[in-house]
């Protein structure tokens, strides 16, 4: 399981999951897999439209200098 903790599964596993049942993330891509099995594509796209809305409504997010 060494190896589990210090794989960076966003870039190794664009493909897919490479470490198998040895996933760290075992319980979320259940999770994910159980979720698009039970719910349905326009379900799926009225949540990321209301999540889009939500993001554009929101104020701007200012980055000062002396926060980098």
């Amino acid at each position: 399981m060494e190896e589990a903790t210090k794989i960076n599964c966003q870039e190794a596993c664009v493909n897919g999951c490479v470490l198998g049942d040895k996933c760290p993330n075992i319980e979320y891509r259940e999770a994910a897999s159980k979720f698009i099995a039970e719910t349905s594509l326009d379900k799926m796209i009225e949540m990321a439209e209301i999540a889009r809305m939500k993001k554009l409504a929101a104020p701007p997010k200012w980055v000062l200098p002396e926060d980098i």
